[in-house]
Parts: structure tokens; C-alpha cells; sequence
């Protein structure tokens, strides 16, 4: 990339990264995180690739650092396993059977908000009156922000920059959480 091409790459950044409905919506999450952490719920956060591992970022930090218990089911083991007896676009949503109580919730990452394994843990969530918070891009119109309760949305159809701003976002959460963006770690 020259110049100007870097210019216009962290300009897609700059135009994405406070959309209206963000401030909103950050207050809503946190608010929803720490209702179900007074009521002994938990945040299950979950991905494919790289958004797996924002998911596994996000229930550390939340869980490590906000004290809010979040997990995140993404073990080979029980991935394969799953997949094997029940299909890949069914893995999360079988885990998901055996790990729901009622004042959990569930925070699905996918850019294209078009996963199959994530769409229908969404839908098995939804059935249970789990609330849905969701990380997409691309298209505003994708299945998992049609289901989700909370969306955050970026508007580009670059992946690593979907997923950055995602990433800003969600751990944005864990610092309003604490209460400020310095602080140990341990």
C-alpha cells in the first residue's frame, strides 16, 4: 500500500469507528452484562476464526478483568466432537442445550452475520428467551442482526477492519465496566 492507499484504509476506520448508535448500544450491553451477572448468569461469547478469538479475548477480559463470568465453547475437542455427531452448522447450538440458564446471554461475532453455526445457536437462543448481542459488518440487512437484541454493526466489507473495530467495541464495554481504561491487570 502507498500513501494515499493507507490514507484511505484508516479512513474506513475513522468514518466506521462511532456510528450513532454506538453510545447507545454500549450502555445497553453493559447494562444487560451486569444484569446478568447480579442474577448468576453468565456471557457466552462465540466466533469462527478470527472472530473466535475476540470472542476468547472478550470472556477473559470480562471475566479476568469486569468480574463478569463469561465463557466461550471454543475447545477442539468439544468443537469436533459436536460437529461429528451433529453437523458443523449444529455444534453451538447442541452445546448450547446443555449450557443455558435463564439469565445467561449470548454474544455472537461473525462479520458477515451469515455463519450457519452461529445463525442457528442464534435462533436456538432466541426460542429461550436468551438475549442476543451481535458484532457483524457488511451487509446491514445480515440474518444474525435480523435476530440479535443489541446489534453493533460496522459498515465495510473488509474483514480486519470489521474485526478491529469489533474489538475496540466490545472491550470498551469491560473498561465502562471498571470504570476507567487504566487499570492492573493483576
Amino acid at each position: 500500500m502507498n500513501d494515499d492507499s493507507l490514507r484511505k484504509y484508516y479512513d474506513e476506520y475513522l468514518r466506521n469507528i462511532e456510528p450513532d448508535f454506538l453510545f447507545e448500544n454500549l450502555n445497553k450491553f453493559k447494562d444487560l452484562l451486569e444484569h446478568t451477572s447480579r442474577n448468576s448468569g453468565k456471557a457466552i461469547f462465540s466466533g469462527n476464526g478470527a472472530s473466535a478469538a475476540i470472542a476468547s479475548h472478550a470472556a477473559l477480559d470480562f471475566t479476568k478483568q469486569a468480574k463478569i463470568k463469561s465463557v466461550t465453547y471454543h475447545d477442539s475437542a468439544l468443537i469436533t466432537a459436536y460437529s461429528n455427531d451433529y453437523g458443523y452448522d449444529k455444534w453451538l447450538e447442541k452445546v448450547l442445550e446443555s449450557n443455558l440458564n435463564q439469565y445467561d446471554i449470548l454474544v455472537l461475532i461473525s462479520v458477515s452475520g451469515e455463519s450457519p453455526n452461529i445463525i442457528e445457536a442464534a435462533k436456538y437462543a432466541k426460542s429461550k428467551d436468551i438475549k442476543i448481542i451481535t458484532f457483524t459488518g457488511k451487509n446491514i440487512d445480515n440474518t444474525l442482526k435480523s435476530i440479535g437484541d443489541i446489534n453493533f454493526w460496522v459498515d465495510s466489507n473488509a474483514y480486519n477492519i470489521v474485526e478491529g473495530i469489533h474489538m475496540i467495541w466490545v472491550t470498551t464495554v469491560v473498561d465502562m465496566i471498571i470504570g476507567k481504561s487504566e487499570y492492573s491487570v493483576s
